[in-house]
């Protein structure tokens, strides 16, 4: 593949049906809920875990939206971390209230065989799950996380301006909410980035030989991996900070309803850093949909007085970390979208850096 591939956020995954829940799982969540389950709508499409993520309606009325996983996935830690940190944000910060959560083990035949660890799309290190594989020889836990159902969409399918104001209204918010951060003991983005199979090296390693130069992207990009790595080894500076950071801000983990709210979604990637990077990593792609990027970077309180060779440093980051893997089959519950998606940003950004520093 050469240049950048067009991605369908609205169809990266592959996810389990209500029908493939155990039985123990789905009377679980009606005991917590209080009420019986009427109808399980289908699965999302969106995001990149193999977890069952899907509306429900209950015999009292209300809409919910259930995300269930089993222990087998990293994203059994992920929703647990989301129902443990999502009560505990500021209530200025828009997002589906928790209303329930669920417990319940099942035997192992019923789920799928367990899968390697993945890292998050944006964040550099996935929750490392503490629980055990089963509660007895030959079974698997499962957890299901209940949140309120927003009736919304997605932006930046294209980026509009309209939406792009409202967004970045919204991260300004945030990150006045979450700066200093209310929560206690969070862990450094940097410390998580340097305990990580992070790719730090990759750009140095590619000009040694040690690493293949990946096919299809930029002609340029061979001749700058030396200026990419110098702006990567930058990292313990650029993504320091005091502020509670979202890590994983893609346009699929954003919700704008009817009255043009913007809501917030997967908050299991909580980590320490600068308060502009959850809206910095939303610029690249805006930018590709015609978006003034450079002038809203003027314009924003949350990149006031930001070095300029920050913000490239943390474009080449994010680059550097989505030519990692590009080749390698998606781990399981995961489509070949999560490649395509990789390819999509790396050249984005890259593209985004290479504007900003005149390589092209």
């Amino acid at each position: 593949m050469s240049g950048a591939p067009v991605v369908d956020y609205t169809a990266t995954s592959a996810r389990p049906p209500w029908s493939a829940l155990p039985s123990s799982l789905r009377t679980a969540l009606a005991v917590a809920l209080g009420t019986e389950i009427v109808e399980a709508g289908p699965s999302v499409g969106s995001g990149f875990t193999g977890g069952f993520a899907a509306p429900l309606k209950l015999a009292d009325g209300r809409e919910v939206f259930v995300k269930a996983t089993d222990d087998t996935l990293h994203s059994y830690r992920a929703y647990q971390r989301e129902a443990e940190v999502v009560p505990q944000l500021p209530t200025t910060i828009h997002v589906p209230r928790i209303v329930a959560t669920a417990h319940a083990s099942a035997p192992i035949a019923t789920t799928a065989p367990s899968a390697p660890r993945e890292t998050a799309p944006i964040a550099p290190q996935a929750p490392e799950s503490s629980a055990p594989r089963g509660t007895s020889e030959g079974e698997v836990r499962w957890f299901a996380v209940v949140s309120e159902r927003i009736a919304g969409r997605m932006p930046g399918l294209p980026w509009t301006a309209e939406d792009f104001a409202t967004v970045t209204a919204t991260c300004e918010l945030m990150a006045a909410a979450l700066t200093p951060s209310p929560f206690a003991g969070l862990r450094p983005f940097t410390d998580s980035i340097a305990a990580s199979d992070f790719p730090d090296q990759l750009p140095a390693e590619i000009l040694t030989g040690q690493r293949a130069l990946p096919d299809g992207f930029q002609p340029w990009l061979g001749d700058r991996l030396r200026e990419i790595q110098d702006l990567v080894d930058l990292y313990p500076v650029t993504l320091a900070g005091t502020s509670a950071m979202h890590t994983d801000l893609r346009p699929d983990n954003l919700l704008l309803d009817s009255a043009n709210t913007c809501w917030t979604v997967d908050w299991n990637w909580l980590s320490l850093g600068p308060s502009w990077f959850d809206w910095f990593c939303l610029l690249p792609l805006a930018h590709r949909d015609g978006i003034d990027t450079a002038a809203a970077i003027k314009a924003s309180p949350l990149t006031a007085g930001v070095p300029a060779e920050h913000l490239d440093s943390v474009a080449a980051i994010i680059g550097t970390y989505m030519l990692n893997k590009l080749d390698a089959p998606p781990p399981l519950g995961c489509t070949i979208e999560l490649r395509r998606h990789q390819r999509l940003y790396a050249w984005a950004f890259l593209d985004w850096l290479a504007i900003r520093r005149d390589w092209a």
